[in-house]
């Protein structure tokens, strides 16, 4: 298999430059933010996200229409998502219209107005966003189980809460958008097929402005609570515990115990819970990872008086994979290699799998995957069974 060309480079303005070069005419352009919902205090909770959604509604360069239209009237996507670690706007184009998708990702970045009209219209949107959240209990019981993990701040939702994102200050988001919209702080990626010199080219076009950005600390802890609700006919439970961060060794360990345990219609979970028992319809684990953080999250649907059976059977398994044999952790090396080359095949998740192991540290780690996968020893994902403590969340009918 032919090796991916791959380019990283910081330029002078401070920026980092991540590029992969494919053949397919299509590219996917990306301006990315250090900063995201883990550096926020309490009593700005949710400001990344609120400037995310902000920076769409008019720049100095385009209105508000104008800034969709341009992409997709080429047959482009433009989206932006925040996360705890970065804010990241990002399109999808034909290869040819790559500085277009380029121009377009730094005019929201550099040139947004924050005009105050409609500023005040999107904090309802905001507002909206954040009671639907609420009322959809699989995410809900999924925000929740977050708060029994971490203390405050970092406990708290990307989107913030209705008290926070209310009390919000135009003055506020603009004197935060001045200190973290920094080149040191940008991450400038590109996958598709473009020239590594084009990609240069666009990403000296961010004039020099160089800011530091503080830290906040990420506090562990463990609790329980179950909590009823009107209206739901389901019992939505979450189990978490905390796993090794992107910056640890045992990081591909804990990919394989996710995939083993939850991970798709195979796993142990699904089999035990919904094939052989017949409790729930949705059984599924995430494993949250980032270089400062990383957490498994176990989820089922299931009748209420099931719930404590459930548990029963989620901790049992969990113990059982002391006991992984051979197989168990070649077959899930195979798995998860499989599904990278399948995840590769789409330019704009290559692009952000790039973000995510530049945070971590670097993106080359990105094409050192299969290797580290079948580098890690049964031993060390058995070891992760042995939990240290566990939080649990139930969202439950209340009759």
């Amino acid at each position: 298999m032919k090796e991916p060309e791959f380019y990283r480079k910081k330029l002078d303005n401070g920026i980092t430059v991540l590029f992969e070069k494919r053949e397919v005419p299509v590219v996917a352009t990306a301006t990315s933010i250090r900063f995201g919902a883990q550096y926020e205090p309490e009593d700005i909770k949710g400001i990344s996200h609120f400037i995310e959604h902000l920076v769409f509604k008019g720049t100095k360069k385009r209105k508000v229409d104008e800034i969709p239209r341009e992409i997709e009237s080429k047959g482009g996507i433009i989206n932006a998502f925040t996360s705890e670690e970065i804010t990241c706007y990002w399109n999808k184009l034909p290869s040819k219209h790559f500085s277009l998708g380029a121009d377009v990702s730094r005019d929201l970045v550099l040139h947004p107005l924050f005009e105050k009209n409609a500023l005040e219209r999107e904090r309802k949107v905001i507002l909206e966003e954040i009671k639907m959240y609420h009322d959809n209990p699989p995410y809900y019981v999924l925000e929740k189980i977050k708060e029994f993990l971490y203390e405050k701040p970092f406990n708290l939702p990307v989107s913030g809460s209705l008290e926070s994102v209310s009390r919000l200050s135009r003055e506020r988001v603009i004197d935060l958008y001045k200190q973290i919209y920094s080149t040191n702080n940008l991450i400038f990626s590109a996958v598709g097929n473009v020239s590594w010199e084009e990609v240069l080219e666009e990403a000296s076009k961010f004039p020099e402005n160089k800011k530091v950005i503080g830290n906040v600390a990420i506090k562990k802890r463990f609790g329980t609570s179950i909590e009823k609700r009107k209206g739901i006919d389901q019992t939505h439970l979450v189990i978490g515990f905390h796993m090794p961060h992107l910056s640890d060794k045992q990081r591909y360990s804990a990919e394989i115990f996710d995939n083993i345990l939850g991970g798709g219609m195979s796993s142990r979970l699904f089999q035990e819970i919904r094939e052989k028992k017949g409790l729930g319809y949705s059984v599924r684990s995430n494993l949250e990872q980032s270089r400062d953080y990383a957490y498994e999250i176990i989820y089922v649907g299931t009748l209420k008086e099931k719930m404590n059976e459930v548990k029963r059977i989620i901790l049992k398994e969990i113990k059982k994979m002391n006991e992984l044999k051979q197989r168990d952790l070649s077959e899930a090396k195979e798995r998860l290699i499989g599904l990278r080359e399948i995840s590769k095949e789409k330019c704009d998740s290559t692009m952000v799998d790039l973000l995510h192991e530049e945070i971590a540290g670097n993106a080359e780690n990105y094409y050192n995957y299969e290797d580290s996968i079948n580098k890690v020893p049964l031993k060390e994902v058995r070891e992760l069974s042995k939990l240290k403590g566990y939080s649990f969340f139930a969202l439950i009918p209340h009759n």
